[in-house]
């Protein structure tokens, strides 16, 4: 039966189980000063869905699923870690029937742990020479090379080369009629002939042993490495956010005991916050697909995980130094209260800089375009939007920091329910004139049309709202709006960090929507369409909310509203064939509507010619995250970046479903000088003239 001999040439090999408990202390010590430093934040449950959680362990984990998103690095990360599975996974089986007597490694199973051993495990090698070039010899701005780096490449090869080696010596020693599945070392093994067996043993035993050792080390060096994210990753993977993303979390302003309103200190975020900046792989995928970043501005989204995270650890030092000088707070940074020793002492007390302002600048803060692109390419769910909104709120509502142009827009939507400051009673005038009716008008209407402050006020966009008043009237829709009843859905409000006006908006809406018994909403921006679908049910609006590109497909299928694809395309310069389509962050990224614009183009008789960037990885407008209403102060605009790549698709015809969106590009064209060039229109205004 296909076995060999374990613990051949070996003495006193029960001393691996000292080492072994020795290197466990070491592991189990450091992670749990880990989780230490994870509860010095609020609790917070990631325990629903569990079936969803576990299966996300197999696909993100195991298949490595958004890793592989990148060729290079993912196979690269692939082969390292099936290789390591796969060479515990044999270290068990050993370990079961040479110390625990259960006779298993033989036969069959033999030769299938032989075979995949040496196959992964040589595939392991090959990845750590591809890290190795990737990392010392290619250099990508996006990684940080530190010691640690290089030490924990050594440790992995070194271990598996030696694993290899100590395989050869015995083949060159022994007859191992099996030797050819461990082909490998099989084939090492003539290296080796020539020596005697006196030496052969000598060198196996001595290599065995620096092998043994060098595992235990990586073992318990483990908590104390970037290896721990072979744990935490995994970790993070199944703690990761299920249902609609982006919903900041809600304050409840009647709450009496609420001191403090947004977060600056690590005690007031939750301890999944925490566990993140722990978890992250530094790997920068965040930071290559970051507009603020990619445009020259000072954030990085990687650093800001990065910098929390040192922070975090420089906090745990200084609380064990204050609890040293104050015995009394000792018992208070026991287990679960750590957060209370955290919140009993201030920076000042604890010698500490401020989160905001100095470990993670203001200026940082305010750029992000909360466009998500960062957290969509991140392998393990890094979840950075969250706490730049978290933390904006703080500098909003009780600092009062925030850009002059905000000041504005927060007035406007105070004084007149929308950012452009237009009297609130003339909200409904325009849509009047195409034709619409309000709810109090057409009390039957079976559809709620929310144009938006956009499709309100701004007179580019009131063109796709009266082209998508034609589509519903040529399709026979029952639809009224709210006229001067509707307020701006509060989506700008709440990602600049004004939490009190966005909920003093949405409940006002949401007041006027039930009133007159509201149930389907449709809108053509993707900000009312997200706050209105996802945000407001928290606030008692339950609605089925659809984005306009969603309904117009319903509408398609059921034959309500007919195309013509030839069209006639004189008022818009449509005679062209070929479209390229802008992805909106807040339509894509945010809720996953990526098939229904493309559908409604291909439907009109279009090609589309997709731009570099696109779907999930498109590239952000700029005016994500309320930035439509601030100014861009360094590097290049993001618009225009943007706008670049759009031109660059050779198109006739940029697309998109996003009044933000419409207007960046728009200016974006104008900067280019290309007006007369190109066209920037919205999905509405290209059906309308396909419309048989």
């Amino acid at each position: 039966m296909a076995t060999r001999e374990l613990y051949w040439n070996i003495e006193h090999h029960w001393l691996i189980y000292p080492m072994l408990i020795i290197a466990l202390g070491f592991f189990c010590y450091g992670f749990y000063q880990r989780y230490k430093l994870w509860q010095i934040g609020q609790p917070e449950n990631r325990r629903k869905n569990m079936v969803k959680r576990i299966g996300d362990i197999f696909v993100y984990g195991l298949g490595h699923k958004r890793i592989l998103k990148e060729g290079f690095p993912g196979i690269m990360h692939l082969f390292i870690f099936w290789g390591f599975v796969l060479l515990f996974f044999a270290t068990i089986i050993v370990a079961m029937q040479a110390d625990f007597g259960i006779n298993m490694f033989n036969g069959g199973l033999y030769i299938f742990i032989k075979i995949t051993a040496n196959a992964f495990g040589l595939l392991a090698i090959i990845g750590c020479l591809m890290a190795i070039w990737r990392r010392y010899g290619q250099r990508p701005d996006r990684l940080d090379n530190k010691k640690d780096d290089a030490i924990v490449l050594a440790l992995i090869l070194t271990i598996l080369l030696t694993g290899f080696v100590i395989q050869a010596v015995r083949m060159a020693a022994i007859e191992d009629p099996w030797g050819m599945y461990a082909f490998v070392g099989y084939a090492m093994a003539p290296l080796f002939k020539g020596l005697s067996n006196s030496t052969l043993e000598g060198i196996h035993a001595f290599l065995w042993w620096f092998h043994f050792i060098l595992v235990m080390f990586f073992f318990g060096y483990f908590p104390y490495s970037k290896l721990s994210h072979i744990f935490l990753a995994p970790a993070n993977q199944f703690l990761r956010h299920h249902g609609p993303i982006g919903i900041p979390e809600n304050i409840d302003f009647e709450d009496e005991g609420l001191e403090t309103y947004g977060k600056s200190k690590l005690s007031e975020f939750s301890w999944k916050t925490l566990f993140n900046t722990d978890a992250c792989l530094r790997c920068g995928r965040c930071q290559d697909n970051c507009p603020a970043y990619l445009s020259g501005k000072h954030l990085n989204p990687k650093k800001i995980i990065q910098d929390m995270g040192a922070y975090i650890e420089e906090t745990g030092r200084a609380l064990k130094k204050a609890h040293r000088a104050k015995p009394a707070l000792e018992v208070a940074a026991q287990g679960s209260e750590i957060a209370a020793a955290a919140e009993a002492l201030t920076e000042e007390e604890l010698g500490l800089p401020y989160l905001i302002g100095d470990v993670i600048p203001e200026e940082d803060l305010w750029d992000c375009t909360t466009c998500r692109s960062c957290e969509e390419q991140c392998p393990i769910f890094i979840e950075h939007v969250d706490k730049t909104i978290d933390m904006r709120r703080n500098l909003v509502l009780m600092e009062s920091r925030f850009p002059p142009e905000a000041q504005l827009a927060f007035r406007n939507m105070e004084n007149n329910s929308n950012p452009w400051g237009i009297g609130w009673s003339s909200r409904g005038d325009f849509l009047k004139t195409v034709g619409c009716l309000t709810l109090e008008e057409n009390p039957e209407a079976e559809i709620l049309y929310f144009p938006g402050c956009s499709g309100s006020f701004d007179a580019r966009n009131q063109k796709v709202s009266a082209a998508l008043v034609k589509l519903l009237k040529a399709a026979e829709v029952n639809f009224a709006i709210l006229g001067s009843e509707e307020k701006c859905c509060g989506d700008s409000a709440r990602r600049l960090g004004n939490e009190y006006l966005f909920q003093a908006l949405a409940q006002e809406n949401i007041e006027t929507m039930n009133g007159y018994g509201v149930k389907t909403i449709i809108t053509q921006c993707p900000h009312c369409f997200n706050t209105l679908k996802n945000e407001y049910p928290e606030f008692g609006g339950n609605y089925q909310v659809l984005h306009h590109t969603e309904y117009l497909n319903e509408l398609l299928a059921s034959g309500r509203l007919k195309l013509n694809k030839a069209g006639g395309g004189s008022e818009r310069g449509l005679n062209t064939r070929s479209v390229t389509y802008h992805d909106s962050c807040y339509l894509g990224r945010y809720n996953t509507i990526y098939t229904e614009p493309r559908r409604l183009l291909q439907a009109a008789g279009f090609h589309i010619t997709e731009m570099a960037r696109h779907h999930e990885k498109s590239f952000c407008c700029g005016a994500g995250g309320g930035r439509m209403w601030l100014e861009e102060h360094h590097g290049q605009r993001i618009n225009e970046m943007r706008t670049d790549e759009a031109m660059a698709a050779g198109t006739e015809v940029v697309s998109t479903g996003c009044p933000f969106c419409l207007t960046m590009i728009n200016d974006g064209i104008a900067a280019r000088e290309a007006v007369e060039r190109v066209k920037v229109l919205d999905i509405a205004e290209i059906l309308v003239e396909r419309m048989s």
